[in-house]
């Protein structure tokens, strides 16, 4: 899809009352969205010489959906986003080519969801661009932490049917990033299905064929365990990465990849008091072993391994061990704070070291009293550096946000 300008976003959200006459529709019963975020953000990476970034910028969403035809179960969205610097750009977008360190928020225009929808019973089916959040998010997101989210051109089907199982199967040929680079084919197929036994124990199990990149086959183990006066969430996890089942980029044939991962986590809520630990493993390979390093090119990534996104490009060549323990609070009028601190090392050690270095993360976020919808974030995360080559150099960064949604 080419980019678009916000006065046609606007155009747009007015076609269900001027596409009507009487006693028909073509749209009907039109519900309107939309979200204002502002953000300051500052990052000091010590592994350049660039000025350090201050970049101040807002999202605005602005969309609608309506049913169509009359047809019942039959119904369209479309979302409009656009992200804008306010005073300058003081900040590496990725695609400005300021001297600054990097914060992937271009300025852009683009529509972030437009799609068809059918619903009959309890099964959905989707066609066209759109936000797809699946499990944790940790293989397929929509990164929505950063100011233009990240959405898919595909066609989903989704059943819940069977009590308590829920089944999704996608095709996906068209991925729009966060940065504002043109829409990348991707002709990947995927599949996710879980099965709720009781509140204690979800079962899923999913296979996410990235076209020449890798298959990744897995299941995960989550639910809520009541222990006293606690309630203690976990998360159980195994997957396999192997040889790309599809191969459709002409640019990537014959791809191969040979990795696994897991990730155990638990977090206990004593009375609005949080404390949790945490264990995800990302296997990597050396020189000449067939291996490869397990990478997930689809998620949020931005949610695992540490907020100052030092592992976010890619998986360290040795793979990757983070340790995680968090403290907290969330209470409602008092928000939700978290402290997290993660030890991360490498799997196979690269160039006879291991250490990929620390990070302490800071959260907190309340509702703003007064108005519905109005919330407010102070966020931080500082990595501490390492002696593996690339992970030498520390890294602080800093989030200030309000969003307002209606």
């Amino acid at each position: 899809m080419k980019r678009i300008t916000l006065s046609t976003i606007a155009v747009l959200t007015l076609l269900p009352n001027v596409l009507s006459a009487e006693g028909f529709a073509l749209f009907s019963d039109a519900k309107f969205n939309g979200e204002i975020r502002p953000r300051y953000e500052s990052v000091d990476d010590e592994s350049n010489t660039k000025d350090k970034a201050n970049a101040f910028t807002v999202r605005a969403t602005l969309g609608v959906e309506a049913n169509l035809l009359g047809i019942n179960g039959l119904s369209m969205k479309v979302d409009g986003t656009t992200v804008q610097p306010i005073g300058g750009e003081r900040y590496d977008s990725g695609s400005n080519g300021l001297n600054y360190d990097k914060v992937v928020d271009p300025e852009q225009t683009r529509f972030s969801q437009a799609y068809l929808q059918y619903k009959y019973g309890k099964t959905v089916a989707k066609a066209g661009r759109q936000v797809i959040n699946l499990d944790n998010q940790r293989f397929i997101g929509s990164v929505d932490w950063r100011q233009m989210m990240q959405s898919f051109d595909a066609a989903v089907i989704s059943d819940s049917t069977i009590d308590n199982l829920t089944l999704t199967g996608a095709y996906v040929w068209g991925r729009e990033a966060v940065s504002d680079a043109p829409t990348a084919d991707t002709n990947s197929i995927i599949l996710n299905g879980s099965y709720k036994v009781s509140d204690m124990v979800k079962v899923t199990a999913y296979d996410y064929m990235i076209s020449s990149a890798s298959d990744t086959i897995g299941m995960a183990l989550t639910g809520d365990v009541p222990l006293a006066s606690a309630k203690v969430a976990y998360r159980a996890e195994y997957a396999s990465q192997g040889d790309a089942s599809r191969d459709t980029d002409d640019a990537h044939k014959n791809v191969k990849a040979d990795a696994y991962y897991y990730n155990l986590d638990a977090l206990a809520n004593i009375n609005g008091i949080l404390a949790g630990v945490g264990y995800e493993f990302l296997s990597g390979h050396t020189t000449g072993d067939g291996k490869t390093a397990f990478f997930a090119p689809l998620g949020t990534l931005h949610a695992f391994n540490g907020w100052a996104d030092k592992f976010l490009a890619a998986t360290p060549t040795g793979g990757l061990c983070d340790a995680t323990a968090t403290v907290g609070y969330t209470a409602a009028g008092l928000g939700k704070a978290m402290l997290v601190y993660h030890n991360f090392e490498t799997d196979v050690s690269m160039g006879g070291k291991s250490d990929l270095g620390s990070e302490w993360d800071a959260l907190y976020t309340n509702a703003i009293p007064g108005v519905k919808g109005l919330s407010g974030l102070a966020k931080a995360a500082f990595f501490k550096a390492g002696d593996v080559t690339g992970y030498t150099a520390d890294v602080s960064k800093i989030w200030l946000q309000v969003s307002y949604k209606f």
